[in-house]
C-alpha cells in the first residue's frame, strides 16, 4: 500500500467507528503483517479502554467516518422528540434490528433506538436486554453529541435527557 493517497482522517481528530462509536485517532503507523506493510489508524476509545488498529485503505469501506456536522445532531434531536415506533414483531426480531442500528454507526438510527425504548416512570418496567440495548444507543447517543459539540457527556446527557423529558410532557 502506498502513501500516494491523502487520506481524509488525521490524527487527533475524532471518527465514529460503527461498532465501537466515538474514537481518536491517535497516530497513523506502518506495521508490517504477513509480510506486507500496512499503513494502520491507531485509534482510542478512552471509555471502553481500547485501542483499534484500521488498516487506512479499509477504513471507509467498513463505515468509518467524521463525527456528525451540528445539523446532523439537530436532526437526531428532533428524532428524539417524535412518538416511538413500537413494531409489534417479536422481541428477539425487534433486538435484532436495534442492535443493528446502534452498530450501524448512523446517528438518526441511534437515536431512533433511544426514542423507541426510552421510558418514562409511569411505563411499564423494561426487561434487561431492552435496558442493556437503551444504554448502549444512549451511550453512543450522547458521547457523538459531546464529541460534536466539544464539550462534556454530562452536559450531552443532561441535553438528550431534557429532550426525552419534555417529549413525555407532552
Amino acid at each position: 500500500m502506498s502513501k500516494t493517497k491523502k487520506s481524509e482522517f488525521s490524527p487527533n481528530e475524532y471518527v465514529v467507528y460503527p461498532a465501537h462509536g466515538v474514537g481518536q485517532i491517535l497516530t497513523i503507523e506502518e506495521q508490517e503483517i504477513a509480510g506486507i506493510s500496512l499503513e494502520l489508524f491507531v485509534i482510542s476509545f478512552e471509555k471502553d479502554k481500547m485501542t483499534l488498529r484500521v488498516p487506512t485503505y479499509k477504513a471507509r469501506e467498513i463505515g468509518m467516518r467524521s463525527l456528525s456536522s451540528p445539523d446532523v445532531v439537530n436532526q437526531a434531536m428532533k428524532t428524539l422528540k417524535g412518538k416511538a415506533k413500537v413494531k409489534r414483531a417479536m422481541w428477539s426480531r425487534r433486538a435484532q434490528e436495534y442492535e443493528q442500528k446502534i452498530n450501524s454507526g448512523d446517528l438518526i438510527a441511534i437515536a431512533e433506538v433511544v426514542r423507541d425504548l426510552h421510558r418514562t416512570d409511569d411505563q411499564r418496567e423494561q426487561s434487561y436486554s431492552e435496558r442493556q440495548l437503551y444504554e448502549a444507543a444512549l451511550e453512543r447517543l450522547t458521547r457523538e453529541v459531546a464529541a460534536v459539540a466539544g464539550g462534556d457527556e454530562g452536559e450531552a446527557a443532561k441535553q438528550v435527557g431534557d429532550v426525552l423529558t419534555s417529549r413525555a410532557a407532552a
